[in-house]
């Protein structure tokens, strides 16, 4: 692999975003070869120099498989091709230059942590619902929750008229009176079509925001809305390994 700037390798190697490994850097966060280095032109070759992070040895990902971590803005449909011509995810990984397709699917008014890869193999573990990956979203919803509805989430609610969703962990971030807002976190298990949505409408609250800020235990806090970064091995198997 060739020479790059050291703030790409860490973001590629799935550190944190680019600016945020910039800011490591400037802080003394990170060594090559054994000395801590400041400066942000500094170039390392992956396969040689050995570059470490809070004392931890930084590493590329090992396989042929790409996956990406997206953070995915307000617009953007999930799809490869849209028939209505609307911008799509992969209009925003353009300079990767490999056949991904979205793990899942996040609606249009959503944003937050989308994987895209192209590895079919990963796609099918991380949808299939037999696999109970867990997804953290953050919803903003009109009105003041009462706790007892917040209670309903964790039991199950029913959506599409006759599903009962599965119990998901739900609790109160903040609670704003004078905007008439309400705002949750909601971990669930499933991956029902516009599930989240469905149960906050089924308790009886309409969806100001929804914003997914976690896919297992890998989230998007340090990556700007559009921008992507190289998901590390190790990040790719505590997904799959992301039970409920």
């Amino acid at each position: 692999m060739e020479e790059m700037r050291l703030q790409k390798f860490l973001s590629t190697a799935g550190i944190a975003s680019r600016r945020k490994c910039e800011e490591y850097i400037l802080e003394g966060k990170v060594s090559v070869n054994g000395r801590v280095v400041t400066e942000l032109g500094t170039k390392v070759e992956p396969s040689k120099d050995e570059v470490t992070y809070n004392g931890r040895k930084v590493e590329m990902p090992q396989n042929d498989y790409v996956y990406i971590l997206l953070n995915k803005p307000i617009g953007y449909v999930t799809t490869a091709n849209d028939q209505f011509g609307r911008d799509t995810v992969l209009d925003l990984v353009k300079k990767v230059h490999k056949r991904l397709v979205p793990v899942g699917r996040l609606d249009m008014y959503t944003s937050g942590a989308l994987i895209l890869t192209d590895d079919g193999d990963f796609v099918y573990k991380v949808t299939h619902p037999k696999h109970e990956i867990t997804k953290t979203y953050t919803v903003t919803l009109i009105g003041i929750i009462k706790e007892e509805d917040v209670q309903k989430l964790r039991e199950g609610v029913v959506i599409d008229g006759d599903y009962t969703t599965k119990p998901a962990d739900a609790k109160i971030i903040k609670i704003d009176k004078e905007k008439n807002q309400s705002r949750l976190e909601i971990r669930i298990h499933e991956g029902k079509n516009r599930q989240v949505r469905k149960m906050c409408n089924g308790i009886g609250y309409k969806v100001l925001a929804l914003h997914r800020s976690k896919i297992g235990n890998v989230g998007v806090k340090d990556l700007r809305l559009g921008n992507f970064r190289y998901l590390t091995t190790k990040e790719v198997d505590s997904i799959l390994n992301s039970k409920q």
